[in-house]
């Protein structure tokens, strides 16, 4: 790899060019370039790489299998939003060369300690300021970079840190010096004076000092004392202080920069939820019309859509299958100019990846007597409609089945467009035999009212709804409004505050949304199902959300934030001297009286090491509904502030004390070393 290989890069069936790519010398940067592109070139880094596809496993590859056998081809694909680079080499020896190689990289940067991520990221913003790449850099790329890490720094003390680092006098900071200079920057004083208040000799913390801090101030009860223990081992980086049973300040700042110092219970990160409950006692996550990478009515469909919202825990796909031109049924929105796909291909694309995440795929229907998400392990659901019931499979009519399309086009939610607006005349769906066949535990029915529901109900039935219909009858299964052309969403907080499991959302819409449904779902494991809170799914207790204070065992609690700084703050725009001015604001979702915000005062030129230790305070009353979403972002006076980053998690998920928060961008990936330090604080209202 670092020898360089020419591969081709195929963006169409008649786009397919020629690159020279190498791995360069750190070991985790993949250049290319044009032979004819003179200086110019590309660079990504591995870290930017979610995974290897190898053979014809993407749309691109597969519409060029005639062309290029599939031991040739691979696909490398991103996190986030960006596209896949779908590549063609000369030989199967090369192909396989570079396969098992970014493979075994990204299993690297996975499996990197706390350490060897920041000593990488170091190496990063050396190699970025080394201009001239000489393996040096001078003062003047020293100033270059400061304005990169978003740090205003004034010149007389630039060059006094500079001076300190450049041992050698040449003028110039090779990278050890450089390190030096790193950490004298991003000496963190907060941290620093928290190490302080617990440790004996100010030089580091003895284990019952440890205990203490973990007890006192992270609130960890009876295991802090082997805790204490267990950090040391697993984060001290002196190995004669783990011999005195010790941890140094290093050791002390890694611990709360790691997952174990994050602000999410690393316990409810696992499968730790009972999962043997009816699956009406489950949220759902689910995608809507999962096939668009953009707009409902002009979008591209797309295999990767399916693959991302699998891959990001959804556990219910829609499928819209219809007749194609030559009779190959097609994946489409129907009577729109979305693109098509072809339904054989869905299908094999739900076969490899529906369980790479979670073990359990469905649809349900709200009632108990529904089967059991333990009893679904490995299991694929359809909710269709369907010829006759259960009990009777002999009517070829159709009377009440239906589907979203069709209640939009019959009027049955008064804020869609009526079908003929689309340009077709609304018609029955021929049904196939074979497909209603497929149907089991999913019918898909007509609503007629809660009565008629409870008096004639069936158990495998379900209906829809589209949210303007859903705030009124306040059901199961969620979608989009008609009029969302754009693919936007709706908040899916009101729907979880009245039980609904299947709130389905545009997975492609980045944005506050989907930031809501990430976090309900990050927790247990991510495995697209989080139980519901006891008085929903006792059917002998009653809850409104409009009145918290009526649920039975009502304890409303007090939430403080102090929100002391931020680390290494992403920058928003990437003119050289810009510096982002940032705020961090606290929001609240859940039941109505929970709903709320507050922010930060805002930084003036600093998104590399801002303090603000500043206290946000709130009441929550429903604390097993609620979601609290970390926001930051770059403050503008005269227009509308820059998202830079968030983290949205459960209420119940928080852990107190003095945690760090691991930001994210705009479309729910990491953004290391991106942080915010706080002092999490819950307590009784009294």
């Amino acid at each position: 790899m670092m020898a360089g290989s020419t591969l081709r890069k195929v963006k169409s069936r008649s786009w397919k060019k020629q690159r020279h790519f190498r791995l360069l010398e750190d070991g985790m940067t993949i250049w290319y370039k044009s032979r004819w592109a003179g200086r110019g070139h590309s660079t990504f880094s591995i870290t930017e790489v979610e995974a290897v596809r190898e053979g014809h496993q993407s749309e691109v590859l597969l519409s060029i299998a005639e062309e290029f056998p599939a031991d040739l081809c691979f696909t490398l694909v991103f996190h986030g939003r960006q596209g896949n680079l779908d590549l063609v080499a000369e030989s199967t020896e090369e192909a396989q060369a570079w396969i098992q190689g970014v493979r075994k990289l990204i299993h690297k940067t996975q499996t990197m300690d706390e350490k060897e991520r920041l000593d990488q990221w170091v190496w990063d913003w050396f190699n970025k300021a080394d201009k001239n790449k000489d393996g040096k850099m001078n003062f003047k790329e020293v100033r270059k970079l400061l304005k990169m890490m978003n740090v205003e720094m004034n010149e007389e003390h630039a060059l006094h840190l500079f001076t300190m680092a450049d041992k050698s006098e040449s003028g110039s900071l090779e990278i050890e010096q450089f390190v030096h200079f790193y950490k004298m920057l991003t000496q963190r004083d907060e941290v620093w004076k928290v190490f302080q208040d617990f440790s004996g000799d100010g030089e580091k913390l003895m284990l019952e000092e440890l205990e203490n801090f973990l007890r006192t101030e992270q609130q960890e009860g009876e295991q802090s004392a082997q805790h204490a223990q267990e950090l040391t081992d697993r984060y001290e980086p002196s190995e004669s202080a783990k011999k005195q049973g010790a941890m140094t300040f290093d050791g002390f700042q890694m611990y709360l920069c790691s997952q174990e110092g994050s602000i999410f219970k690393p316990e409810h990160r696992q499968l730790h939820q009972d999962m043997s409950q009816p699956l009406s006692h489950y949220f759902i996550s689910s995608s809507h019309n999962t096939y668009l990478l953009e707009n409902q009515l002009r979008g591209h469909s797309s295999l990767e859509a399916y693959i991302k919202a699998l891959k990001r825990g959804c556990r219910c796909v829609e499928v819209d299958c219809w007749d194609g031109s030559d009779g190959e049924p097609v994946v489409y929105h129907g009577h729109t100019l979305t693109s098509k796909i072809l339904f054989k291909d869905v299908i094999s694309t739900l076969k490899e990846y529906a369980f790479k995440v979670s073990s359990t795929i469905c649809l349900l229907r709200v009632g108990e007597n529904c089967i059991l998400p333990s009893e679904l392990k490995g299991k694929i659901l359809l909710k269709a409609k369907k010829i006759g019931g259960l009990e009777v499979c002999l009517d070829e009519t159709l009377t009440d089945e239906v589907s979203d399309e069709e209640e939009m086009a019959n009027g049955e939610c008064s804020d869609d467009p009526p079908a003929e607006s689309l340009g077709h005349n609304a018609k029955k769906s021929k049904l196939s035999r074979e497909l209603s066949d497929l149907v089991v535990y999913c019918k898909s029915v007509h609503f007629h009212g809660f009565e008629h529901a409870r008096l004639h109900g069936k158990c495998y039935e379900m209906s829809s709804f589209s949210e303007s219909k859903a705030k009124k009858l306040q059901m199961s299964r969620i979608y989009p409004s008609g009029l969302r052309t754009d693919s936007s969403n709706y908040n899916p907080q009101e729907m979880w505050n009245v039980g609904c499991q299947i709130v389905a959302l545009n997975f492609q819409t980045a944005g506050l949304e989907m930031d809501l449904n990430d976090g309900l779902f990050r927790q247990n494991g991510c495995c697209g199902y989080v139980l519901k809170p006891d008085f929903m799914r006792d059917g002998s207790t009653q809850f409104s959300p409009e009145k918290p204070d009526g649920k039975q065992g009502y304890k409303p609690l007090r939430l403080s934030i102090q929100v002391m700084s931020g680390q290494q703050l992403p920058k928003v725009n990437q003119k050289e001297g810009s510096i982002v001015d940032p705020l961090v604001r606290v929001e609240i979702y859940g039941v109505p009286q929970d709903q709320a915000r507050e922010e930060t005062s805002h930084i003036n030129n600093n998104g590399f090491n801002p303090v603000w230790n500043e206290t946000l305070n709130f009441v929550i009353h429903t604390p097993e509904l609620a979601l609290v979403r970390f926001v930051v972002e770059d403050y503008d006076k005269a227009s509308r502030n820059d998202f830079m980053g968030q983290f949205t998690l459960p209420f119940t998920c928080l852990q107190a004390g003095y945690r760090h928060i691991h930001l994210l961008s705009r479309d729910g990936t990491a953004i290391p070393p991106s942080s915010l330090f706080v002092n999490i604080s819950i307590s009784e209202l009294t």
